[in-house]
């Protein structure tokens, strides 16, 4: 087979493992959008792929699922990855829902979530959340850190004591985290919700369901701002 890739990446520099799978997605989708891999293509391997790169084949797994993310390519089982479209797609694919649905649906659940939190956690929960926070600021590790990111959304769920937002938190985690991946593959923006995330956690501690509302809600603003930099030919429905 023919190594398409071969005279692209003879001029392009190992990367690092800090950042690799955001290095490898920015160079895979930089090479689609300009036409050196032409729509139709079969990327290599991951195998041979990492090679190229001078990454783990993990790495190189991380940013295949983000360019499928973006709309950029699709993998079929036991036939590879192909190339089907040259530009990002307006909505990002996260399997059982997409973008779109998450913006639409987590402010209906996730910011009443948050101010009955603040309501009625106890000296547990807060230490908990305090846990969880701590770990994601120092977390350097994007797989790891949005592990953990599901983990504070879910355990502000929990904290609610509402069943219902806890049940629907854990039907769209597996989304959020795809979400949450190849956003900040694209544009890391980590420490920004930090300073969210520390907002929100504040107000649950001190127990103001006002402020853990609209600090949840500024948060969500914060991710729709950032697909909207992600996804910049994305369509907002008029009713939104």
């Amino acid at each position: 087979m023919i190594n398409l890739l071969d005279s692209w990446t003879a001029g392009q520099d190992r990367v690092v493992r800090v950042g690799a799978a955001e290095a490898v997605l920015a160079s895979l989708r930089n090479a689609i959008e300009g036409g050196k891999i032409p729509v139709g293509s079969r990327l290599d391997s991951e195998a041979s792929l990492g090679q190229q790169f001078g990454v783990s084949r993990t790495m190189v797994r991380e940013a295949l699922r983000s360019c499928n993310a973006l709309g950029l390519t699709a993998t079929y089982t036991g036939k590879g990855t192909f190339v089907i479209a040259d530009k990002v797609a307006q909505d990002l694919k996260l399997g059982k829902y997409s973008a779109q649905e998450l913006l639409e649906a987590r402010p209906h659940i996730e910011v009443p979530a948050a101010g009955l939190a603040a309501q009625r956690r106890s000296i547990e929960d807060v230490e908990a959340l305090r846990e969880v926070l701590n770990a994601m600021a120092e977390e350097e590790d994007l797989h790891q850190w949005v592990i953990l990111n599901s983990e504070f959304h879910a355990m502000i769920a929990r904290c609610s004591g509402n069943g219902v937002f806890t049940s629907m938190l854990s039907d769209i985690e597996d989304a959020m985290s795809k979400q949450s991946n190849t956003v900040n593959l694209v544009v890391d923006r980590r420490k920004e919700s930090g300073t969210e995330h520390t907002a929100i956690f504040e107000a649950i501690e001190r127990g103001s369901a006002d402020d853990a509302s609209r600090a949840m809600a500024e948060h969500l603003h914060g991710v729709e701002c950032t697909l909207d930099a992600v996804l910049p030919g994305r369509k907002v429905p008029l009713s939104s």
